[in-house]
């Protein structure tokens, strides 16, 4: 980063990484790309620090509450998780890269199917 400016997202991995020390959970959300899981009006928001509407009276996390969720579980690589409430799914590509398998489940459609 040396002679450049942070991109967003870098910026978003240093304020998380400030409370989250597992390197494994800050890999893991420095390779799934939040802007992905906001919608398309709010992509400019989606490396703040905040949670966003995904529509249906819900929200994605904030990124340092999903880092402290997955630092919480402490998870090696070999588990199945279960999550309830997939949302808009952001907190389940990051578990996905972080356990053996990743379940989620959305009781309301119009989550599950942009998830």
């Amino acid at each position: 980063m040396a002679g450049r400016e942070p991109t967003p997202a870098e910026r978003m991995l240093l304020r998380v990484a400030r409370q989250v020390r597992d390197q494994r959970v800050l890999a893991a959300m420095r390779a799934v790309s939040r802007e992905s899981f906001v919608p398309e009006h709010l992509r400019a928001s989606a490396y703040a620090d905040i949670p966003l509407p995904i529509g249906e009276r819900q929200t994605i996390s904030q990124p340092v509450m999903v880092g402290l969720m997955a630092e919480a579980l402490a998870l090696t690589g070999t588990e199945r998780v279960l999550e309830i409430g997939t949302g808009s799914g952001y907190q389940a590509a990051v578990l996905a890269r972080l356990a053996r398998e990743v379940i989620t489940v959305e009781r309301i459609d119009a989550l599950r199917e942009r998830a």
